[in-house]
């Protein structure tokens, strides 16, 4: 069956021509009805032809990848055999009281195993078809192309783009390199801008001035989550089938969350507690989960802690100073970044988040003082979901320590003992004496 399978999709419509900039869903898509010489440009228009003219509804027709191959494929099958050896029949009106004429139908499903296995095997060639454009991507040395948000052009790979907007501009549409189709995608959203739409509440605007000041203010330099459009632009929607960025990602929580309350009921039944909420650097926002709090700073305000602390190589208590200075910078009203003074919050963060400074460390010696040791607010739990690694430093032979980190060896020192009664010899002999 299976080899069937593979010849019919790969002899009918081999993807041997498709370039970097073709899609799957394009212009020029056709998609032929199982049973007739009909053919039609849109997917519900064929579905919606399918069940009024044969009676046949396809299941599940928005995780099936490649349509027109899989119409194709069915096309051929039902020639040889009836469409009853592959559909489960469903009856309409079927009951003693139920009013209207008796009608029949079939259901084509991944119930049936050839049907689950041509579905299955369509995703997997839609997965190495966007592989290889992604590749090709990453390899090509594209003509310059103008930011979306300033007049800077920029050539060669697409990542280049959009690393200059996401830490000149803010704009963060996750890593360049899980992105595919990335040229498509840069023109939906030049077209978005260019009809005055907001990318993130897509909201219409008088003009480009309005609508950059209220994508600045509101934060929304980012794209709609919700849009379903931008999904075929990220590489996470063809790894599963039949599961976008969303459900995958409600998986991993879902699993935290199991794991979480297992070790809750397991070790601390008798033990009712609320996590103590541990507030933003920079807004209101507040979470008893560290990772929901650093995904919070890392996709709103660009500030990753992990990063930074993997990528300047801090200890526990580096950590501990950097959060606080950043603290007390944002509590004076003190742009982390260029030292500009502001005289409220919402012009400090308005001003750190247009100059993409939230990110911005200042050099070690600004915020690596003792004085930093001490919270700028007292009740700061923040400070509490620091990882402190266990091997911070270790104790040498000769007594000193090592930070792990810094390579920076700490020797204990003899401090001198000055006027004292125990220098006079003839005492000391006498106390060894007695």
């Amino acid at each position: 069956m299976f080899s069937k399978l593979e010849k019919l999709v790969l002899e009918c419509l081999s993807l041997s021509h498709i370039d970097g900039d073709s899609t799957e869903l394009n212009d020029r898509a056709v998609f032929s009805c199982l049973f007739c010489n009909q053919t039609f440009d849109e997917k519900d228009n064929v579905q919606r032809h399918l069940v009024k003219e044969h009676k046949l509804v396809i299941a599940d027709v928005n995780l099936i990848s490649h349509f027109q191959r899989y119409l194709l494929y069915w096309k051929a099958r039902f020639k040889e055999q009836p469409v009853e050896d592959f559909c489960s029949i469903i009856l309409t009106n079927s009951g003693d009281k139920d009013e209207g004429p008796k009608d029949q139908y079939y259901l084509l499903s991944d119930v049936l195993s050839e049907d689950k296995s041509l579905r299955n095997f369509l995703q997997k060639k839609t997965l190495e078809d966007v592989l290889s454009i992604q590749q090709k991507e990453r390899d090509d040395s594209l003509p310059a192309r103008d930011c979306l948000f300033c007049r800077e052009k920029l050539e060669g790979n697409r990542g280049l783009l959009f690393d200059h907007m996401a830490h000149d501009h803010g704009f963060n549409v996750g890593l360049p390199d899980n992105i595919v189709y990335k040229d498509e995608f840069l023109d939906l959203l030049q077209e978005q801008l260019s009809n005055l739409n907001c990318l993130y509440c897509e909201k219409t605007f008088r003009d480009r001035i309005v609508l950059k000041e209220h994508m600045r203010k509101k934060q929304h330099r980012k794209i709609n989550p919700n849009n379903k459009v931008y999904d075929r632009f990220y590489m996470i929607n063809y790894l599963e089938l039949g599961k976008n960025w969303e459900a995958i990602q409600s998986e991993d929580d879902t699993a935290i969350d199991n794991d979480a309350e297992s070790e809750k009921e397991e070790d601390y039944s008798d033990w009712e507690e609320v996590g103590a909420q541990a507030v933003c650097l920079y807004c209101e926002f507040s979470s008893s989960i560290p990772d929901k709090l650093h995904a919070h700073m890392q996709e709103l305000h660009d500030l990753d802690l992990k990063e930074i602390k993997l990528r300047l190589n801090l200890n526990f208590y580096q950590q501990v100073k950097l959060i606080n200075y950043i603290r007390r910078q944002v509590h004076l009203g003190i742009c982390i970044g260029c030292q500009e003074k502001f005289e409220d919050r919402k012009a400090l963060t308005d001003h750190m988040h247009e100059k993409g400074h939230t990110h911005v460390i200042p050099d070690l010696l600004a915020w690596d003082q003792p004085q930093y040791f001490f919270p700028t607010y007292e009740n700061d739990n923040l400070l509490c979901q620091l990882e402190d690694d266990d091997n911070d430093q270790q104790m040498n032979q000769d007594g000193s320590t090592t930070s792990c980190h810094g390579n920076v060896t700490v020797i204990a020192e003899d401090n001198p003992v000055e006027n004292t009664i125990l220098t006079d010899e003839k005492l000391r002999r006498e106390i060894l004496m007695s």
